[in-house]
């Protein structure tokens, strides 16, 4: 639970200051957004060591304070570092060590990843940071599970993100987990940045997918979105995009990190995340439109993925001041609903 009503995130800042990481954090946690109302966050920049704090470009930073903010935070986030062989100062990471047993939530993006690992609050879970490092981080580091190809992992209690505007990606999805879908594509929104990419996305593609490929795949991922309740099986998919099975498997992974069926169930869970935040529809005419079937199909899809009953999720991100639907709206709603459960790839 947080620690305030406002929760706070403090900055961690230190002399050459990665500027760009640090302004991702800031734009998301330290911007007012009086449209989001009482409850949002406040954010405190926090010296983490002494002298002067200058950030890349030959800016200088007056950070709010020092390590002991660490002490009052309820997210910690060290935006970059200055570098894979840099060791961080003993106080700083003695500080982290003590947020985190205290239950403050720890956030890196990209070189952070090393101040997290030296303070050894990464050994036994998964991580990543910037490609070109990730190999440097496992081998230093080989008790942690490093995932050189993600944009961020979700540990709960500690997540970390890949480089530069992979760090806009793992704080708009703090701002999801904290605030549910409504927030955090309002704070994209104004940002002028995707709502939502999964922490599995890769970080970048190997391979070019060919112009006409990705045409065709972007239409039939933007159809499928906007149909969820049918049945979509790989050889549909397929035959939508003019493409062969194969085919579709790879440029669907190469474009998302997924394979079919993983990214359709996500999708499916992410529309049916906002049906419970901003609607009042019952459980089963939300698993028939997102496509999973019935009501307890639903329920132990999203339990597994979520951690949470769709009902503690909607009373837990129910938007404020949410309109109440009309039964005729409910019944619009229903579309084609699926008569049960429906895997879509057996």
């Amino acid at each position: 639970m947080p620690k305030h009503t406002n929760p706070l995130v403090v900055i961690a800042a230190y002399d050459n200051l990665c500027t760009f990481e640090f302004g991702c954090a800031f734009e998301v946690f330290g911007l007012s957004r009086p449209e989001m109302g009482a409850g949002w966050y406040r954010c405190m920049t926090a010296g983490v060591e002494p002298g002067p704090i200058r950030g890349a470009g030959g800016l200088l930073v007056s950070p709010d304070g020092g390590l002991e903010l660490f002490e009052q935070a309820d997210t910690v986030v060290i935006p970059g570092w200055r570098g894979p062989k840099t060791k961080a100062p003993r106080l700083f990471l003695e500080a982290l060590q003590k947020a985190h047993a205290n239950g403050t939530r720890l956030v890196s993006i990209c070189g952070g990843a090393f101040v997290l690992a030296e303070a050894g609050l990464l050994a036994g879970r998964r991580a990543t940071t910037h490609w070109h490092h990730a190999g440097k981080l496992a081998a230093t580091y080989p008790d942690i599970d490093v995932e050189p190809h993600s944009l961020y992992t979700d540990e709960d209690d500690i997540l970390t993100s890949a480089g530069s505007a992979a760090g806009l990606d793992l704080c708009i999805h703090v701002v999801r987990k904290d605030f549910g879908a409504k927030a955090a594509n309002s704070v994209a929104r104004r940002l002028v940045v995707a709502a939502h990419r999964e922490g599995g996305q890769k970080q970048f593609i190997e391979r070019p997918v060919a112009p006409h490929a990705t045409t065709r795949l972007s239409v039939l991922l933007d159809m499928i979105r906007g149909n969820l309740a049918q049945r979509w099986t790989i050889q549909r998919m397929a035959q939508e995009a003019s493409m062969s099975v194969r085919s579709l498997h790879r440029h669907i992974r190469e474009a998302t990190g997924a394979a079919p069926g993983e990214w359709l169930q996500k999708e499916r869970l992410a529309r049916a995340r906002e049906l419970l935040e901003e609607t009042t529809l019952p459980i089963s005419i939300i698993a028939a439109n997102v496509g999973l079937g019935t009501a307890t199909n639903f329920r132990n899809h999203f339990g597994a993925a979520m951690g949470l009953s769709p009902a503690a999720y909607r009373s837990k991100f129910r938007s404020a001041g949410i309109v109440q639907q009309s039964e005729h709206s409910a019944r619009k709603l229903k579309g084609n609903p699926i008569p049960g459960p429906h895997p879509d790839f057996e």
